[in-house]
């Protein structure tokens, strides 16, 4: 049995300042990915350069200028959101009076100053979020690792959070996230790397991918669970759209004129159940590239 990679041969580079994203399914090879950026997870073949050094020579170095925030949160739940913080930038070497002078300006950033003598038990799964980013900024990072950053928090959280990553953008530090919301990767990313199996299957900004792999729009059709099958291949037949895919519970038309293709659905006196129109997304991209949604 051939050894199992966990990535397999990805080619990318990213610059001071930017936001770059690794968009993919659980198991796509994002957080293998993040680990070796992070010099915690060898490199069995190839290069990799983080902030110009080899993680195999330098991690600690690499480290100690490195911000990361995992996808779990880690924090002790039995001290304070101050202590948590206090604790973390010791790992460091700083010193105390260093720690405290940068606490205060973490509190205010995160959005914790009212909370900084709660113990993080009773923090809400947000502020929990925010403590964890707030945490991985002690050491004043150049580079920032965000596995999975908003994964299990309400839409709310979610905004509050990604206005947290734009004031660090806007700040100079660089961002690299994983992520498997298209939403969020159209955001925030400058430019993002769609990843399947271990390997990056298409590589620019959000605008470009959309723009290269499928159409201006998206018509979504819901008929009785029966019938798709037979729809989707009516609809191949007439030639609707630019491609049409069949999921488990939709059939999917790609067309640059949405309206004008439900129109001509209506036309072959098809009645779907539910009928939508709307503009392509990062998930239609990876849809055309691997053959399967996102959520799959």
């Amino acid at each position: 049995m051939p050894p199992f990679r966990a990535v397999d041969g990805i080619d990318f580079e990213f610059g001071r300042g930017e936001v770059f994203g690794f968009l993919g399914p659980n198991g796509a090879g994002k957080s293998s990915t993040m680990r070796m950026l992070g010099a915690t997870s060898p490199v069995s073949a190839g290069t990799l350069r983080v902030l110009g050094m080899d993680p195999a020579e330098k991690g600690p170095e690499i480290r100690a200028r490195i911000g990361v925030v995992p996808q779990d949160d880690c924090l002790d739940r039995e001290l304070t959101v101050r202590e948590n913080l206090f604790v973390y930038g010791r790992y460091f070497g700083l010193a105390k009076n260093v720690i405290r002078e940068r606490i205060a300006g973490l509190l205010a950033f995160a959005q914790l100053e009212e909370q900084a003598d709660a113990q993080v038990e009773t923090l809400s799964g947000g502020m929990r979020r925010r403590l964890t980013i707030a945490r991985s900024l002690i050491n004043q990072p150049e580079i920032l690792l965000l596995d999975e950053p908003t994964t299990g928090l309400d839409p709310q959280a979610r905004h509050v959070l990604w206005d947290r990553l734009y004031r660090l953008k806007r700040d100079g530090v660089t961002l690299i996230i994983t992520t498997h919301y298209m939403d969020e990767a159209e955001q925030l990313c400058d430019r993002l790397a769609v990843m399947d199996g271990g390997k990056i299957v298409a590589e620019g900004s959000p605008r470009e991918l959309i723009d290269a792999h499928v159409t201006r729009e998206v018509l979504e059709l819901r008929f009785p669970a029966d019938d798709q099958a037979e729809v989707a291949e009516r609809l191949r037949a007439a030639q609707l759209g630019e491609r049409i895919e069949l999921l488990p519970d939709r059939v999917v038309v790609y067309a640059d004129d949405g309206e004008t293709v439900l129109v001509a659905v209506h036309g072959m006196s098809l009645a779907p159940i539910t009928a939508l129109v709307r503009r392509a997304t990062l998930e239609d991209v990876f849809l055309k590239l691997t053959g399967r949604s996102l959520i799959d």
